[in-house]
C-alpha cells in the first residue's frame, strides 16, 4: 500500500484556507478518497486551519505547518504551529441539546472535527503545539 507524505508550509492567516484545501484535497483525490470522507476532513481541517490563524499567534501572524500522510486506507494530517500554547481537546463539548442562543459561544467547531475524524490528539512540545487528525477511509 502506497504512502503519500507531503508538507505544506504556510502562513497562518484566514485567507490561506483555500491553499490549505487545495494541498490536502489533492493527495485525497490522487489516493481515491471517497467524497463523503473528503468533505468531513476538509470541514475538520477549516475549523483547525482557522482556529490557528485566529488565535495562535497574539502579535503579527505566524507560520502554521501542515503534515499529510495518506494512504488509501488511512488519512493523517498533523496541524504544527509555534503559538500560544493551547490544547482544544481541554474544552468541554458543547451541550447542543440546548438551542444556540442558550449555549456558550465557542467550542462547536472542535466539537465537530471530533465528531468527524476517527481519532484527534494534542501534544505541546519544543514550544510547539502539535495536533492530529486521523481518519480511516475502509
Amino acid at each position: 500500500m502506497e504512502s503519500k507524505q507531503k508538507v505544506l508550509k504556510i502562513a497562518a492567516e484566514v485567507d490561506k484556507l483555500s491553499d490549505v484545501l487545495l494541498f490536502v484535497d489533492t493527495v485525497l483525490e490522487e489516493i481515491g478518497c471517497p467524497l463523503k470522507a473528503q468533505m468531513q476532513i476538509d470541514v475538520a481541517l477549516e475549523e483547525l486551519f482557522v482556529n490557528i490563524a485566529h488565535y495562535a499567534y497574539q502579535k503579527g501572524t505566524g507560520e502554521a505547518e501542515i503534515r499529510l500522510n495518506a494512504t488509501s486506507d488511512t488519512v493523517e494530517i498533523t496541524l504544527i504551529d509555534s503559538g500560544i500554547p493551547y490544547n482544544p481537546l481541554e474544552k468541554p463539548d458543547p451541550d447542543v441539546t440546548l438551542s444556540a442562543k442558550d449555549r456558550a459561544i465557542g467550542g462547536l467547531g472542535i466539537f465537530m472535527s471530533k465528531k468527524l475524524m476517527d481519532h484527534i490528539s494534542y501534544e505541546h512540545t519544543d514550544g510547539k503545539n502539535i495536533l492530529t487528525i486521523k481518519k480511516h477511509l475502509k
